[in-house]
Formats: C-alpha cells, structure tokens, sequence
C-alpha cells in the first residue's frame, strides 16, 4: 500500500488538466494492486487467488507504462525510484501464482504425517 501513497504523493504536482486523465489512471491502476490481492486472499479458493493475482500483476504493468508515459511527457523528473520499486514488486504477484498453481507445494504427503505403530 505504500506504492499507492507514493503514486497519490506523486501525482499531486500533474498537471492540472491531466486530473481525469493519467493522473486518474495512475491513481485507479496503484488502488488496483493491493486491492486485488486482497480480494483474491479474502475469496479463499485457490482458482480466484491466481485470477486476482494476474489482475494486480497487470495493474503494475499498467502503471509501469503510465509512469513512463509521465517521464516522457516532462510531468516528473522523480519517478526512477518508482519504476525500480513496480519492477521489483512485479516478482511477487509472480511467485504468489507459481506457489498457488503449483499443487505439490499444497499438499501433505501421508508419509510424512503417519504415526509410528506401537
């Protein structure tokens, strides 16, 4: 939720005729990520997990984009640390979808669980 608060803080000094616009879409695409991770936890079936995580995944991407947008058109100079921090947080959604579709890494093998006999 930090990105989101870095995105809000950033996007303040857009100008003023880009509120509807890639400050709006910024803005939406931040509030997506957690949001999404959080529903997709809350819904407690692994299938809707990954769909959720793919969502928040493509938010990033998303705001990738829009940030580069925001470079090239000269709306902030400070926006590197940003684009370092979507890019690293682009492995999470990843690793969360690989542990979830991966069945082995869900289930308990009864070798490990049977009680020596007596």
């Amino acid at each position: 939720m930090a990105l989101v608060t870095r995105i809000y803080e950033v996007t303040v000094d857009f100008p003023a005729d880009e509120r509807f616009g890639l400050t709006a879409q910024l803005r939406r695409a931040a509030v997506s990520v957690p949001s999404n991770v959080a529903e997709g936890a809350a819904r407690g079936g692994r299938k809707e997990f990954v769909h959720l995580l793919t969502i928040a995944r493509g938010s990033l991407s998303e705001l990738d984009t829009q940030l580069r947008i925001a470079v090239n058109l000269g709306f902030s100079s400070s926006l590197d640390s940003l684009l370092v921090d979507i890019e690293r947080l682009q492995a999470s959604p990843g690793a969360l979808i690989k542990s979830q579709r991966d069945p082995s890494l869900h289930t308990i093998h009864h070798s490990q669980t049977a009680k020596p006999s007596n």
